[in-house]
């Protein structure tokens, strides 16, 4: 069993996710073997929060060449958590 906070590895910031953030759904990158359902317990344990649905996203690696030599970057996992109505924000900008 992994630790919840070996499943979240970052938010993921860009202006898409942040214009998601106003319907209370956050972008998180997470590990390529996590399911939904250990998404939703890590969001739940590690920011205190009530998760109403989970969207999982898999991105194969890009090709990639340095000179002759040619090879993949990483695959990723990215999952968008949509909060319920009666639960507070996630605030990832803090003063």
């Amino acid at each position: 069993m992994m630790d919840a906070r070996d499943i979240i590895k970052r938010p993921v910031i860009t202006e898409r996710s942040t214009d998601l953030m106003a319907e209370k759904k956050y972008t998180f990158e997470v590990d390529v073997r996590a399911n939904k359902t250990q998404v939703k317990d890590a969001v739940e344990t590690i920011f205190g929060v009530d998760v109403e649905k989970v969207n999982i996203m898999n991105y194969k690696g890009k090709f990639k060449r340095m000179g002759k030599f040619g090879g993949y970057t990483n695959k990723r996992r990215k999952a968008i958590v949509k909060l319920t109505a009666d639960s507070k924000e996630i605030e990832f900008f803090e003063a």
